[in-house]
């Protein structure tokens, strides 16, 4: 049986042949191995999307952030999908999220150098 990583690679295969239903289906048995497995989220979030299936997309991202609430590419993903909505107001507040969060990461870095 593959493991996460091994799936998550046959998955980004599908996506990048437009094979958006079978990579999704790859994603979801990375996540039944993993399921804080925050790759195959993003990989699954990005295929509903090129589907066109906005909704989803938006989903999925939110609940990704309940689980891992530091996560800066989610709140990036969400932005992107509110905004491809046409939902500015809220993408620009998941954008800003993602802008704090990466400057607080950037502290805490500059932290640990001095």
């Amino acid at each position: 049986m593959p493991d996460k990583e091994e799936l998550y690679d046959q998955a980004i295969d599908a996506y990048a042949d437009d094979k958006f239903d079978e990579a999704i289906a790859l994603y979801q048995q990375a996540l039944e191995i993993d399921p804080k497995y925050g790759d195959a989220i993003h990989g699954m979030t990005m295929c509903y999307q090129a589907k066109g299936d906005l909704d989803t997309a938006i989903e999925l991202t939110k609940k990704f952030i309940e689980q891992e609430p530091e996560d800066i590419l989610a709140y990036t993903n969400l932005s992107m999908l509110y905004q491809k909505k046409g939902l500015v107001p809220e993408a620009e507040a998941a954008g800003a999220q993602a802008r704090r969060l990466d400057w607080k990461r950037q502290l805490k870095e500059g932290k640990k150098q001095e």
